[in-house]
């Protein structure tokens, strides 16, 4: 039954060897359309080989008889049986192998080799192959072979004697692109193995074997473990924004790589406002002063070097910027009394909230938002300085300044002047004659014109009314209105022919004073005289002719006297 149980392993191993050199057969003519290892795979650790072995062992096992002969009987070939090993290696190149191979189907024998030994291997990543060789000592738990020959007597040797064993021979593996390169077709293994075994001294039964014995095996590999550990977890962490201001937030992210997927990684943070357990954490910075801050993350998936590591980040609070305002005055130019709107633009970086106030050198301003009066009443001509501040709710100030120009009061408007009066009461019997007791009163009228060359000047004559006079006719007298325009046009004639005053300069006029005078006025530029001296009325020069200034005859002299003249209106 034990034959039968190896006999069907042996085959089992068999197909799956010749399936493995079909599969690889196949993957030589599609490599393009499949993946290649990797340049610097690590080499395995531990290496598990199973497949199809043929043995085929050489010797003559000499049987005594009693009569004094020696049987001689000698072990034929085992074309089916199975082996398996497995490989441990130290580094890259030398590890220690243990191996096991059971040959149960010789015609006349059978046998098993357990042994243990050094291998040999010299990986060709970019191939795809490994060479190896292996030397192995141990034992062996050999059958012997039967005497079943024609005719022969039943001399048997005696089954499953255990004897020393020795090994030695190398192979090729091949890779295979399956789980993940952990797959590879032994080519093959070829060894050479040296059995002996002593079946004792017993007639017809004992016997020794010496075997030479050259094995063939092909089968799969199974890789297993790296000789290279891996990498170190590696942590590294940001602040985004790495920079603010106080109030806002900040992310600090951490960032692990080489972290074994089949364990859970564990985060902490320490530092300024840090805290929580994944790989991020939020700073709020409402409590920190300006400055700069560095927070420390650690994360951990084991206990072992190289199964944790740890990162900083820094981040810089800002100081809050300072405002700035700019202040402009519409309008910048005022009558004295009129207002002008000021108006402030306060800015502030972080969009604090912002108060206004203002100061003027003169005048009165109010306001208290980004807008303001200013009031000129009262304030001197010229320019007023109007101070713009603003500030943060931090106590950060700026300030701007605008000016206001207020334009100086208009100038008051020229007057006419009262200059003197001349009377017409000395002569009766030329009432409308200019007299020489005028000549002192129009001396300084004419004065008064050359010393105001854009001046000119008003003549106003005037009458007292005219008393009936009996037994005249009235068509020989003149009327008071035409007595004082005669009187105005002769003084004018006085002043242009004794005075040479330019008759363009001279204007005149009847008033209605009830007087026998006329009044002199002097008008500056840009005077109203019809404004300043109501109810005169124009003479038309062209119907009223100046009166030559004769002398009378021989008469007693009469003296005259002039009115004083008045002063100046003001």
């Amino acid at each position: 039954m034990q034959s039968r149980l190896f006999h069907s392993l042996s085959r089992i191993l068999l197909a799956g060897c010749v399936l493995g050199v079909g599969a690889s057969v196949m993957y030589g003519q599609s490599s393009s359309s499949l993946p290649s290892a990797p340049q610097e795979q690590s080499p395995s650790r531990v290496d598990v080989f199973v497949g199809y072995s043929y043995a085929a062992p050489k010797d003559t096992v000499v049987t005594p008889l009693g009569n004094g002969n020696y049987f001689n009987q000698r072990p034929s070939d085992v074309s089916t049986g199975a082996i398996a090993s497995g490989a441990y290696y130290f580094n890259r190149y030398v590890g220690g192998q243990l191996e096991y191979a059971n040959h149960q189907d010789g015609k006349n024998d059978g046998f098993q080799t357990m042994m243990a030994g050094i291998i040999f291997r010299f990986p060709f990543e970019a191939d795809d192959i490994e060479p190896f060789v292996h030397g192995l000592v141990g034992a062996t738990r050999f059958g012997g072979p039967n005497n079943d020959g024609p005719g022969a007597s039943p001399v048997t040797v005696h089954y499953n004697t255990w004897g020393p064993a020795f090994e030695g021979g190398g192979g090729l593996d091949y890779g295979l692109p399956w789980f993940n390169h952990h797959l590879s077709l032994r080519l093959f293994q070829a060894d050479y193995e040296y059995m002996h075994v002593n079946f004792g001294p017993q007639n017809f039964t004992g016997g020794r074997l010496n075997a030479n014995t050259a094995q063939l095996s092909t089968g799969l590999v199974f890789h297993f473990g790296s000789l290279t550990p891996p990498p170190p977890v590696q942590y590294a962490c940001s602040a985004s924004p790495d920079s603010v201001y106080p109030g806002e937030p900040i992310t600090i992210t951490g960032t692990a790589t080489n972290l074994n997927p089949k364990k859970t990684a564990t985060y902490s943070w320490t530092g300024e406002g840090a805290s929580g357990s994944s790989s991020t954490t939020t700073i709020q910075t409402g409590s920190l002063a300006p400055g700069s801050y560095t927070v420390s993350g650690h994360v951990s998936e084991g206990a072992k070097a190289g199964e944790s590591a740890d990162c900083t980040a820094s981040f810089t609070v800002k100081q809050f910027e300072p405002p700035t305002v700019s202040c402009v005055a519409n309008p910048s130019n005022v009558n004295p009394g009129e207002s002008s709107t000021i108006t402030a633009t306060g800015v502030s970086p972080q969009n604090r909230p912002l108060t206004y106030s203002y100061q003027a050198s003169a005048g009165s301003i109010s306001g208290t938002s980004n807008t303001a009066t200013l009031s000129t009443t009262g304030a001197p001509a010229g320019e007023i300085t109007v101070t713009c501040n603003v500030a943060d709710d931090k106590g950060q100030t700026a300030s701007a300044t605008t000016t206001v120009t207020v334009a100086a009061p208009p100038a008051p408007a020229p007057k006419t002047q009262t200059l003197c009066s001349i009377e017409f009461n000395h002569d009766p019997r030329r009432p409308t004659r200019v007299d020489n007791d005028a000549k002192g009163c129009l001396d300084d009228v004419a004065l008064n014109l050359q010393r105001s060359p854009d001046a000119t000047l008003v003549v106003v004559g005037n009458s007292a009314p005219v008393p009936e006079v009996r037994g005249r006719h009235r068509r020989s007298e003149m009327s008071a209105e035409e007595m004082a325009a005669q009187r105005a046009v002769n003084t004018k004639s006085y002043l242009v022919t004794e005075k040479g005053i330019d008759p363009t300069r001279i204007s005149v006029r009847t008033g209605n004073s009830g007087t026998n005078e006329v009044e002199d006025y002097l008008v500056p530029s840009g005077a109203n005289f019809e404004a300043d001296v109501p109810g005169t009325t124009m003479v038309n020069e062209s119907l009223v002719k100046p009166q030559a200034r004769k002398p009378l005859g021989e008469r007693h002299p009469v003296r005259h006297h002039h009115k004083k003249a008045a002063a100046p209106s003001q």
